[in-house]
């Protein structure tokens, strides 16, 4: 006789996703985003890309387990969301980056040493690039985020924390300058210097929620330095290699005075690109509201 896998309710389906359980649906925002890329056509080291960007992300729960076989274990059933990241620049209306993806609630397995624990994000992208990231840290706490400076400026040699300054900063004046410029998009949260915010793009992300009222957020942070990695295709691992990848996400719950509570995703996100030499921080901000 035919057999078949018939999926869960919507219900069980969204209460096996742990602290993801709030993503599926639609999120739409807008961000900034600053990187450093070569510039060999030319004859320059490098470019520094300036964009105020758009940003739709759209997330769908994976109806069902995801079974993990086990050999020295037992199974274990893992459960996520897929997702689809569109971003354009906001002043052209011309779009630079899209990203489909995963994020994976994945259980405690019997042996610690290879449990995962929380949750991992799984992400492709089409110039060539793919990465896996562990969470280092995921919780709910009852208050909204804190957005420490994220330094886009090159370093040599060591990768620093997501929120401190390089322990070797670059410092040829060469390299430096672009990122004293004027941004090249006029968008901008009313308040925020040009200069600065090329130099903390973080900013951004503390002044669209100045004044705002939070119930409660949820909090990941991952990185590949703990589990995974990225592979890049030969091209790009000879002319700008993406090497490391941190992150910060905040799924919050606003209290609105008029329209009650409502959801909002924020992140902070760091690609370190090797070449020339030097480790270049491409750096992604965004704030995005759930319709």
């Amino acid at each position: 006789m035919p057999t078949f896998r018939a999926s869960p309710s919507n219900a069980v389906v969204l209460d096996s996703l742990g602290l993801l359980a709030e993503l599926p649906g639609h999120w739409e925002g807008h961000g900034f985003n600053s990187i450093a890329r070569p510039d060999k056509h030319v004859d320059k080291p490098f470019l520094l890309e300036l964009n105020s960007t758009t940003e739709t992300l759209d997330f769908t729960a994976i109806n069902g387990n995801m079974p993990n076989r086990g050999s020295a274990e037992p199974d274990i059933d893992r459960h996520g969301v897929h997702y689809l990241q569109q971003v354009g620049d906001r002043a052209t209306d011309t779009g630079i980056h899209i990203e489909p993806g995963s994020w994976l609630h994945v259980p405690p397995a019997d042996d610690p040493t290879v449990s995962d624990r929380t949750p991992v994000h799984q992400a492709t992208i089409p110039p060539g690039d793919s990465v896996v990231a562990k969470s280092t840290a995921a919780a709910t706490l009852p208050a909204g985020p804190t957005t420490d400076p994220v330094g886009p400026a090159p370093y040599s040699g060591y990768v620093p924390a997501l929120s401190t300054s390089p322990t070797t900063p670059v410092v040829d004046v060469e390299h430096l300058a672009p990122f004293m410029a004027e941004p090249l998009s006029p968008f901008l949260p009313d308040g925020l210097v040009p200069a600065t915010t090329i130099n903390s793009p973080a900013l951004v992300l503390a002044e669209e929620i100045r004044g705002e009222a939070f119930v409660d957020m949820v909090v990941l942070v991952i990185s590949t330095t703990q589990v995974g990695g990225d592979v890049n295709i030969p091209f790009v691992t000879q002319t700008g290699e993406a090497v490391q990848l941190d992150a910060i996400f905040w799924i919050e719950t606003v209290r609105h005075p008029v329209v009650g509570d409502l959801l909002q995703l924020q992140y902070v996100q760091r690609i370190v690109l090797d070449f020339a030499g030097i480790q270049w921080p491409h750096i992604s901000v965004a704030t995005l509201h759930k319709q």
